[in-house]
C-alpha cells in the first residue's frame, strides 16, 4: 500500500498542483493511516472497512488531536480512497458513508507551538518561583503526563542520563515516557537552585515539584501557575493543564510520529476500540519524541 499512497501523492504534486506543506500534511497522515492498517494486519486496500477508518479516527481523537487536525487526517484518508476509485484499483471507498468529524465552534483547547513560546517567555526566569515554574510547564509539554502524574513524580521517577521519567499513571499502571533537552535542563537547574533549598522544610518526601513552603505541590496549585503565565501571556483560550496534555500529542502527530508510539507515551491502553496495545520498545519511543517534539532540543 506504501506505493499507492506514493502514486497518490504523485497526483496531488503533479495535477492537482497543491503546495508542499499541504502534500506534506497529506503525506503524514496517510504514512500513519497505513501504519496502523498494518497493526491490525490489513495489507490491501481492498480488504479496508469503513469500521477500520473509524477506529482510526477515534484513535486520533483518544490522543487528544484537535478536532480542526482530526477532520484534516479524515480528509486525507477521504481523497486517498477516491483516488483509488477513481484509478480503478478498487471499487470500494470504505469512506463513502462516514461523515467528517464536525469542527467546534469554540476554539479548540490545543496551544499552537507559538502560545507554548509565549506563555514559557513571560516566565522570569530570574526567580526561585520563575526556574520551578518554567521547569513544571516545560515538563507538562515535553512530557504529556497528566497533573496528577506530575504532582506525584519523586526525585528517583527521573533518569537524566537515560532522558525518560518514570511515570505511574492510571490504576497504577508504571510507563516510561522521555522528555527533551529542554526540560531536563530545566528541571537540573530547578532542582540544584530552588528544591536544595526547599527541602530544608523537610516536607518534600522525595516529591519533584514542590511549592515554596517545601511540601508536594497540588493540582490545584499546578493549575494556578499555568492561569498565572496564560493570563501574563495574554492568551484568551481556557488553558488548563490538561491542555498541556492535547497539545504535546497534536504536536507529534502533526509532525509524523507513530499513532502507538503517542499513544503509548499518553499512558493509553488501547490502540483501537477492537486491538489490545503491545508494548513498544524505549528507543523507539525516544526517537519518535527526539524526531518529531517540538522542544526535543
Amino acid at each position: 500500500m506504501q506505493d499507492l499512497i506514493q502514486d497518490f501523492i504523485n497526483y496531488l504534486k503533479i495535477e492537482r498542483n497543491l503546495a508542499g506543506n499541504t502534500i506534506d500534511a497529506y503525506q503524514n497522515d496517510l504514512t500513519r493511516y497505513l501504519q496502523f492498517l498494518e497493526e491490525k494486519h490489513v495489507n490491501d486496500v481492498k480488504l479496508v472497512s469503513m469500521t477500520d477508518v473509524q477506529n482510526f479516527v477515534g484513535c486520533l481523537s483518544d490522543v487528544g488531536l484537535s478536532a480542526r487536525s482530526l477532520a484534516r487526517n479524515f480528509s486525507s484518508i477521504r481523497m486517498f480512497h477516491r483516488f483509488l476509485v477513481s484509478e480503478k484499483i478498487t471499487d470500494i471507498d470504505p469512506t463513502d458513508q462516514l461523515q467528517s468529524p464536525k469542527l467546534p465552534r469554540h476554539l479548540p483547547n490545543v496551544l499552537d507551538l507559538n502560545e507554548i513560546e509565549l506563555i514559557l517567555e513571560t516566565i522570569d526566569y530570574t526567580t526561585s518561583k520563575g526556574m520551578r515554574d518554567r521547569a513544571i510547564i516545560e515538563t507538562l509539554y515535553s512530557t504529556g503526563v497528566r497533573v496528577s502524574e506530575l504532582t506525584m513524580m519523586k526525585m528517583s521517577d527521573v533518569f537524566f542520563h537515560e532522558g525518560v521519567i518514570r511515570v505511574i499513571g492510571k490504576g497504577s499502571k508504571e510507563r516510561i515516557v522521555p522528555f527533551g533537552h529542554q526540560a531536563s535542563q530545566k528541571i537540573k537547574m530547578y532542582i540544584t537552585a530552588v528544591r536544595s533549598v526547599l527541602i530544608r522544610y523537610q516536607k518534600s518526601r522525595d516529591f519533584l515539584f514542590l511549592n515554596m513552603r517545601g511540601g508536594p505541590l497540588s493540582r490545584m496549585g499546578v493549575w494556578k501557575i499555568i492561569q498565572e503565565y496564560v493570563r501574563l501571556a495574554g492568551i484568551r483560550k481556557k488553558v488548563s493543564p490538561h491542555v498541556f496534555r492535547h497539545s504535546f500529542a497534536t504536536h507529534l502527530l502533526e509532525g509524523g510520529a507513530n499513532l502507538r508510539a503517542v499513544q503509548e507515551m499518553l499512558g493509553h491502553s488501547d490502540i483501537s476500540t477492537t486491538q489490545i496495545y503491545t508494548h513498544l520498545d524505549r528507543e523507539f519511543l525516544i526517537e519518535q519524541h527526539r524526531t518529531f517534539h517540538p522542544r526535543y532540543q
